[in-house]
């Protein structure tokens, strides 16, 4: 019997092409909305709480530490709680905790409560964050994994692309249609938080549903997942995520501040103009990504993966130390390295995810994606602090060149241990929920 495909990615047992396409769904949404709060924070501290410009950076700053900070003490917890109830209750609650500190974010009436509305919201994103990419390597076959990843990446591209080309628009068309900015801000963001409320009830029906587990106590399926890092295979996996995920960070947080404080200090364009500037090239980069994605997939079933990663680190490497090489971030020589730099920034993001489903035993999968997510908080937080203070004392590419580097070092650990990487039996998929 010939085997069902979606995309080209093929089905594992017990699970059915609607069940496949959900997830993927699933990455899109939760991708879009993740991208759509952070975007629209300013027109919240401007238009809402009236904060002035100069003393918005500081909160911004505030607001995402403790996103961060929740999703580092969450991750592995919701790893664990879906290796015991199953994926689909914790993508259900994703998406409702998503839409409460949605809904809410822009009713709060001081900075506290923005701070509070931003962990319920991070809670969130955290469930949704671990489980999409975890569904992905369930729910497809073995030999499938890496198209699967790569046909997901390219899903969270488009929900990205959504979130800054039509989600962050939704207020100044409320605007238009006569309400204030506080009206239009609370309406954008009541209609988001419905369509999320929409979404998690649609999943109910069309993720597949939860089976029975052994009972097994939380702290040590959380355990368990930290403690695959004995493996080569998965203390690998764990270190290119440290590292794939913050050259994320680099890529949505220092670009852009790059290119615009060029465009304003030393070229003289408005803000208006440097911030469409910096858009653009940031666009190049997130373009190459979303392109590259699903050939990254296809060699991801085609190559040894440990392979895959040393050498998508190395490129990723590569292209973030280029950076090193732009005198004129206004120039064109800049939309080459951002070409490069979304290229080598989806490339470690799409090859980790299946190296560590080939390592890591099918009944704590949760968990151990869940320390991976963990991870990558991790690494976010360090090149953004490292790559920050030395933006400001350094150079403009330090952030780039901290990512680099670090990437310089998971392609040493894994030229050491690649020899010694041997798939896990237990890694097979089976039908969860």
């Amino acid at each position: 019997m010939a085997e069902s495909r979606v995309l080209g990615v093929g089905l594992a047992p017990g699970h059915t092409k609607t069940n496949l396409l959900a997830c993927w769904f699933v990455g899109l949404t939760a991708t879009m909305v993740i991208s759509f709060l952070p975007t629209a924070q300013p027109y919240i501290l401007s238009g809402v709480l009236g904060v002035p410009s100069g003393a918005q950076g500081r909160i911004v700053g505030v607001l995402g530490f403790a996103a961060e900070l929740t999703m580092i003490v969450s991750l592995a917890w919701f790893g664990a709680l879906a290796d015991r109830y199953g994926r689909r209750p914790i993508v259900i609650a994703g998406f409702v905790l998503a839409a409460v500190g949605t809904a809410l974010f822009p009713f709060a009436g001081d900075t506290v409560a923005l701070v509070a509305l931003r962990v319920v919201f991070s809670l969130g994103a955290a469930a949704l964050g671990g489980m999409f990419a975890t569904l992905a390597i369930d729910y497809a076959a073995e030999r499938s994994r890496g198209r699967s990843y790569g046909v997901l990446g390219v899903f969270s591209g488009l929900g990205a692309m959504a979130a800054v080309f039509g989600l962050a628009r939704l207020p100044q068309l409320f605007e238009r249609q006569g309400l204030s900015q506080a009206g239009a801000a609370r309406v954008s963001f009541l209609v988001v938080a419905v369509g999320l409320l929409a979404v998690g009830l649609v999943m109910r029906f069309v993720l597949s549903p939860s089976v029975s587990v052994p009972h097994v106590p939380l702290t040590r399926l959380v355990r368990e997942g930290a403690g695959l890092v004995r493996d080569p295979g998965v203390a690998l996996a764990y270190a290119a995520a440290f590292v794939a995920r913050a050259d994320l960070a680099v890529v949505a947080g220092f670009m852009s501040l790059w290119v615009a404080d060029q465009g304003v200090r030393e070229a003289g364009m408005s803000m208006a103009a440097s911030l469409a500037r910096a858009g653009m090239v940031v666009g190049v980069a997130h373009t190459m990504a979303l392109l590259a994605s699903p050939l990254l997939g296809w060699l991801g079933d085609r190559v040894k993966r440990q392979n895959l990663v040393i050498g998508c680190q190395a490129l990723a490497a590569v292209s973030y130390l280029s950076t090193l090489l732009i005198d004129d971030p206004l120039g064109p020589g800049m939309l080459v390295v951002a070409a490069l730099v979304g290229i080598g920034e989806i490339a470690g993001i799409n090859t980790a995810g299946p190296l560590l489903a080939q390592q890591a035993p099918a009944r704590v999968r949760g968990s151990a994606f869940g320390v991976q997510a963990l991870c990558g908080a991790l690494g976010i937080l360090t090149v953004s602090a490292l790559g920050g203070w030395l933006y400001d004392v350094w150079t403009p590419a330090a952030p780039f060149v901290v990512s680099g580097v670090l990437g310089l070092a998971v392609v040493a650990f894994g030229l050491v241990i690649r020899a010694r990487v041997v798939p896990n039996p237990e890694a097979e998929p089976v039908a969860v929920g």
